[in-house]
């Protein structure tokens, strides 16, 4: 009985992942970057998703360039699908390693998307091509 009560909970964790289906779509990979102190773009999934909003956190692999996620909008609507960047929002030093997370606002620990690893290039850096 213990192990079926197991199993249907598993199933049940499992749907409630698959049944997420929140994802960054920009920036993200090595062809959609962000320039540094300057207007960028945020692009997610919306439409399928259960989260109604999130908080939205700018994070890097390398513990010298950010020591922990960085909350840079405190709450966002999902249905909104896309947010500028502000430049003072993409405010960090250029380097490789970001990641931008969306989170639960009450729980910024919780993940419920996160972006590949892209760069912010310096200020004046070109933009990614439209067709990226």
């Amino acid at each position: 009985m213990v192990s079926i009560r197991y199993t249907l909970a598993a199933a049940a964790a499992l749907f409630g992942v698959a049944n997420a289906d929140l994802s960054i779509l920009a920036p993200g990979g090595p062809n959609l970057w962000w320039v540094a102190s300057s207007t960028n773009t945020l692009l997610w999934t919306c439409k399928d998703s259960q989260y109604q909003n999130f908080t939205i956190l700018v994070a890097n692999s390398n513990p010298s360039i950010l020591s922990a996620p960085q909350a840079i909008i405190a709450v966002q609507n999902n249905y909104d699908c896309s947010k500028t960047i502000t430049d003072s929002q993409s405010g960090y030093p250029p380097a490789t390693g970001y990641t931008v997370q969306l989170a639960n606002p009450l729980n910024s620990t919780e993940i419920y998307a996160q972006s590949q690893e892209f760069e912010i290039k310096p200020l004046g850096s070109a933009y990614p091509a439209s067709s990226a």
